[in-house]
């Protein structure tokens, strides 16, 4: 870590004569400044078990799934500075809304703070993001607006330090911890491949509550709907990646759990800002929706939520999935 190339990088942020009230360059340097970039040197059969591990999870989620997909073109192995770098545009895109219509009495002042914060995101994630299906929202040619739903223009990134680390931290064995995260990375891979409309439906919620938001007022029906469909999200790809999953993985779920909520008082801190808790609850809530549609009629049935954006369970579906069952009737 070099938290002086940091703090100098966030000092600086005020310089340039920017519109932007986040300096993202100054974000970049000043996150990968503040997290340890961590060992990425794979040996031939860490590079041909990621291989095999995205291959199988493919061939398993289709068959178990009942789903047609393919995994994204761009499949990558990263280090912490790699995912910080892939990620730095996909904030910038995502906040380009708040921070083109948002007028501040201080812009150097607020360009500072704000991008000393974004900064201390970006180095937290990627100390502890294992993998990253990335459907890239909000992303054309000119890197505002919206994208091409089909796979190609994804991304599938695994952070091998942080692979490494958590199947020490966890003391479980690597190369099965590491298949784990690739068949949950792939089972989203596979519900936007079965779903050409998915990233079209979240882009356009989460355009509409931030421009609401840059103008001073809250659509919380946008955000409500969006709060949903990464339930739905979150739930189908644990309980397809759990049916899927060629091993015993009780154990797995109960340690990366236990990770999730443990860590140091800043870690909590930083979880509870960051709404890490609440992706917590959409995995939870979600996937015991799911389980349920798949016990009652089968793994297959329940992929009939991404035919349509009409078959998206309500709120109220999510805890009553009979009410699910018998509007959609799979």
């Amino acid at each position: 870590m070099d938290l002086y190339r940091s703090v100098r990088a966030i000092a600086g942020a005020s310089g340039g004569g920017s519109d932007r009230t986040i300096d993202w360059t100054a974000v970049a340097t000043a996150a990968k400044g503040a997290a340890d970039a961590g060992d990425l040197d794979l040996t031939p059969a860490d590079r041909e078990g990621y291989a095999a591990d995205v291959r199988d999870a493919r061939e398993r989620l289709r068959a178990v799934g009942g789903l047609s997909f393919d995994v994204p073109d761009s499949i990558e192995v990263q280090n912490r500075h790699h995912w910080i770098d892939a990620n730095v545009s996909t904030f910038s895109r995502v906040m380009h809304p708040l921070e083109s219509d948002v007028r501040v009495a201080f812009p150097n002042a607020t360009r500072v703070i704000n991008t000393g914060s974004m900064s201390f995101v970006l180095a937290f994630l990627a100390s502890h993001v294992l993998g990253q299906y990335d459907p890239l929202l909000l992303a054309d040619r000119d890197g505002h607006g919206r994208g091409d739903a089909g796979n190609g223009d994804h991304g599938l990134y695994f952070v091998h330090p942080n692979i490494v680390a958590a199947a020490a931290e966890l003391d479980v064995d690597y190369p099965r911890f590491r298949r784990w995260i690739a068949f949950h990375e792939v089972a989203h891979a596979a519900e936007f491949g079965a779903a050409p409309w998915l990233s079209e439906y979240l882009e356009s919620r989460m355009e509409d509550g931030l421009e609401t938001l840059a103008s001073g007022g809250l659509d919380s029906e946008a955000f409500h709907d969006l709060n949903v469909a990464m339930t739905a999200v979150e739930g189908y790809a644990e309980m397809l990646m759990d049916r899927a999953f060629d091993a015993e993985y009780e154990d797995l779920r109960a340690k990366l759990d236990a990770r999730r909520r443990g860590g140091g008082p800043l870690a909590r801190l930083a979880r509870r800002l960051l709404g890490l808790g609440l992706k917590r609850r959409q995995y939870e809530r979600g996937a015991r929706f799911f389980e349920t549609i798949a016990d009652r009629r089968s793994v297959a049935a329940a992929a009939a939520v991404w035919e349509r954006p009409q078959n998206l369970p309500t709120n109220a579906e999510l805890d009553n999935p009979a009410e699910w069952l018998a509007r959609v009737d799979p």
